[in-house]
C-alpha cells in the first residue's frame, strides 16, 4: 500500500503525471480521501484543490506550512507500507515543513535527483548539505537524462554532458550511494504528458530496467532500516 503525497504547492504536476487531472478530493467523517490511482496507490495534491491546472497558487510560507500539515493530519490514508513525498526542487519552506512535522516518525531518507551536468550538481550538493544539517538520511541520489541510448542503433549519446564526473563522482565525494542512472527516452515525457505508466508502456526500455533496479535498492534500504530500529526497540 503506497501513499503519494505532493507538496509541491506551487508547481503540482503528480496529478497530471498520475493521469487523475480534473479528479477532486472527498470530505468524509475520517478526514480527506486521497485520490486512488489504483487500490494499492492514494494520491493527495494541492492541484485536486484548485478549479483549473493553469491556476496560479500564490502563497507564502506560513499557508504552504498549513497545508502540509494538513495533508499530513487530515487525509485518511488508511494502512500503508510506503509514504513517497515529492518535493519541488531547492531546500526552502516545504522540505523544512516536510522535516520538522514527519520528525518523530523516523523517516527512512531522501532520494535526491540530478541531471549529470555540473549546473545541476551545483544545486543538489546543497540539498544534500540541507539533508545533513536537518539530520535526514540520504537513501541515495539517481541521475536522471544520463545519456540517450538510441532505439535504433543503441549507441549511447551524451545530450548533458557529465563536465565534472556527473553523479557518480560526486557520490563518491560526498560518500553518498548512488542509486542508478535513468536515460533519456522520450516515452517517459510521453508518458507523464498523457498519466499513463512508463513501465507498462515501455517494459522492454533500458531506462525501465534501470526505474526496477532503483526501486529494488530502495526498498532493501528501507527494509534494512527498519529492521536495525525494530533491533534498537
Amino acid at each position: 500500500q503506497v501513499a503519494l503525497l505532493d507538496i509541491d504547492i506551487c508547481g503540482p504536476s503528480i496529478p497530471k503525471m498520475m493521469g487523475l487531472e480534473g479528479e477532486q478530493v472527498h470530505q468524509s467523517g475520517s478526514g480527506w480521501s486521497p485520490v486512488y490511482v489504483e487500490e494499492n496507490l492514494g494520491v493527495m495534491s494541492v492541484g485536486f484543490l484548485l478549479s483549473s491546472p493553469d491556476d496560479a497558487v500564490i502563497w507564502r510560507g506560513p499557508k504552504k506550512n498549513g497545508l502540509i500539515k494538513q495533508f499530513l493530519r487530515d487525509v485518511d490514508w488508511g494502512e500503508i507500507d510506503y509514504l513517497i513525498v515529492d518535493t519541488p526542487p531547492g531546500t526552502s519552506d516545504e522540505h523544512l515543513s516536510i522535516v520538522q512535522y514527519l520528525s518523530a516518525a523516523h523517516i527512512d531518507g531522501a532520494v535526491i535527483i540530478t541531471t549529470p551536468q555540473e549546473v545541476s550538481l551545483q544545486d543538489v550538493r546543497k540539498e544534500i548539505n540541507f539533508c545533513h544539517k536537518v539530520k535526514l538520511p540520504i537513501i541515495g541520489v539517481v541521475e536522471n537524462m544520463s545519456g540517450f541510448i538510441c532505439p535504433k542503433c543503441k549507441n549511447e549519446s551524451q545530450i548533458f554532458p557529465p563536465t565534472t564526473g556527473g553523479a557518480e563522482k560526486m557520490c563518491q565525494n560526498l560518500n553518498v550511494s548512488l542509486l542508478g542512472k535513468v536515460p533519456l527516452d522520450p516515452q517517459i515525457g510521453r508518458s507523464c504528458d498523457k498519466g499513463q505508466s512508463f513501465l507498462s508502456e515501455a517494459p522492454e526500455s533500458p531506462a525501465t530496467s534501470s526505474y526496477r533496479n532503483i526501486i529494488q535498492r530502495i526498498q532493501e534500504y528501507c527494509d534494512q532500516h527498519h529492521f536495525q530500529e525494530e533491533k534498537i526497540i
